[in-house]
């Protein structure tokens, strides 16, 4: 039987020596300087720190309180191809990962052989005199256990390029956190732009039934020779206008549901909760905004490409180690025997370990050559992180920028439906006394239309913004949410070190 099969302690020992004793040829990791601001713009309102806790640490689930936007997010979350996209680029770089990394150990296997050989006469055997004639075939049996090329990393070469794959594979997991918060946001403000064309629909449903009473009683009025023409026509032109509208914004929440579905990647249910009133979709009204600082840690994009930046220095290691000499060992350790049934005997035991050392002299370029490539590619990684986080401060500025303007819009509208409502109704009065033509009337219901349409395309920008203002301060990610589960694919794979 084969005692031992693994290679001898000397060949265990150099690999362990050389492993502990590798230098790493990489640069070392600075974090760029943020070429931002230390704080938001003035006029944003935000550059207090934040309270409590951070928006960053604020899942979806508890930050959408609308059941129905909860539910279509779920299904999204489960469906959107682009998530499963996402799951895959998560899959796959893992196992480029595993595969990178299993280089730093050698690969120990098993290998058996047999040889049979029968000389020829002619072929130079000599034997002593009587020992050997009428020999016709000869055979050897050997079995090992070893591996072969293995190289030992002994300028940190393998390390980086290891190194390198696992900042790819964290990369792409914050790549996906990126996409579903995206994909979460998108279904919230679709979402929203459908309850706002419902609330235009129902207003200009209102507006068209009233205009239409109206042109009842105009057509009643003229025919029996108590109002003029003109009067009877533009009263029509109203009813034209809202039936128009009506068409208008009905085609407009058709393609918001064709648009959820899209996001959602399915049919939406018909058994889903019906949707809170317009406005309360979110459990805040407002988000502290923090200091541009935190960005880093709270946007997944950001992170993303810091991993990308890391992992190209490491890669720099990788080019400078292609300079020094490769150093590579084939061993093995089993038995051998002429004869079968001595295989497993004491006396059948041999090892071998044959290093190999290889120097680049003259490579005409080559290394000189990825070197440069390594260190374009790390400038590069260096200017998509600034430009990433310059991105960043600037979403999140517009957002809270957009977010006091939206809210004083909001304000100025609620009153000039208020006083286009008083106007209208003392028109109407007017008109049916007598005392005003029905141009006057037909103007203040006009104005009164067009502010409530003013009104409620501005809280569905409000709205949105919110959510936009969410997403931008890196919200939408949660752990505990499904959404971590979609993400880690149930793979349970290991963090690589």
């Amino acid at each position: 039987m084969i005692r031992r099969m693994i290679p001898g302690k000397a060949v265990w020992g150099l690999i362990a020596a050389t492993a502990l004793s590798a230098c790493d040829l990489a640069p070392k990791y600075q974090r760029p300087i943020q070429p931002v601001q230390n704080s938001y713009p003035q006029d944003a309102g935000a550059t207090a720190p934040l309270q409590g806790q951070a928006v960053s640490d604020i899942g979806w689930k508890h930050f959408f309180t609308d059941a129905r936007l909860r539910s279509l997010i779920e299904i999204a979350i489960r469906n959107n191809r682009d998530l499963r996209s996402q799951a895959g680029s998560i899959m796959e770089a893992q196992g480029t990962y595993e595969v990178q990394h299993a280089s730093l150990f050698p690969p120990i296997g098993v290998q058996g052989q047999g040889e049979y050989y029968a000389p020829s006469d002619q072929a130079g055997f000599s034997f002593a005199p009587g020992v050997g004639r009428g020999i016709s075939m000869l055979r050897y049996y050997s079995l090992g256990i070893g591996f072969s090329s293995y190289e030992i990393d002994l300028f940190g070469r393998i390390r980086n390029l290891s190194r390198q794959q696992a900042e790819e594979l964290l990369g792409s997991r914050f790549n996906a956190r990126s996409v579903l918060i995206s994909t979460v946001s998108q279904v919230a403000n679709t979402y929203v732009q459908w309850l706002a064309d419902h609330e235009l629909l129902r207003v200009t449903n209102d507006t068209l039934a009233s205009q239409q009473n109206t042109l009842r009683l105009t057509q009643m009025r003229y025919d029996h020779g108590e109002t003029d023409a003109l009067t009877l026509h533009q009263t029509q032109t109203q009813v034209e206008q809202a039936a128009n509208n009506k068409a208008q914004y009905t085609r407009q929440v058709a393609d918001d549901e064709h648009a959820l579905q899209l996001l959602i990647g399915a049919p939406i249910p018909n058994n889903l909760p019906p949707p809170a009133p317009f406005g309360a979709q979110t459990i805040l009204a407002d988000l502290p905004a923090g200091l541009p600082s935190d960005l880093i840690g709270q946007r997944p994009d950001i992170q993303s490409a810091e991993h990308n930046l890391i992992g190209a220095n490491a890669n720099i290691g990788a080019a400078r180690a292609a300079f020094f000499p490769r150093v590579t060992l084939t061993a093995q350790e089993g038995v051998s025997s002429l004869q079968f049934r001595h295989l497993f005997t004491p006396g059948a035991q041999t090892w071998s370990a044959s290093p190999n050392i290889e120097l680049p002299i003259f490579t005409w370029g080559q290394n000189e050559g990825n070197l440069h490539i390594a260190k374009a590619r790390r400038m590069q990684q260096i200017a998509n992180y600034e430009k990433t986080v310059q991105t960043a401060f600037r979403e999140v500025s517009d957002a809270l920028t957009a977010r006091e303007t939206y809210l004083d819009q909001d304000q100025h509208l609620h009153a000039l439906v208020s006083a286009a409502q008083g106007a209208y109704d003392l028109a109407k009065m007017r008109f049916n006394a007598g005392v005003d033509a029905y141009l006057t009337t037909l103007t203040q219901q006009r104005d009164l239309y067009q502010a409530q349409q003013s009104l409620i395309t501005v809280q569905m920008a409000r709205y949105q913004n919110l959510v936009t203002l969410y997403r931008a301060l890196g919200g939408g990610w949660s752990p505990d949410d499904v959404a971590a589960k979609m993400v880690h694919n149930g793979n349970n794979s290991a963090r690589p070190g």
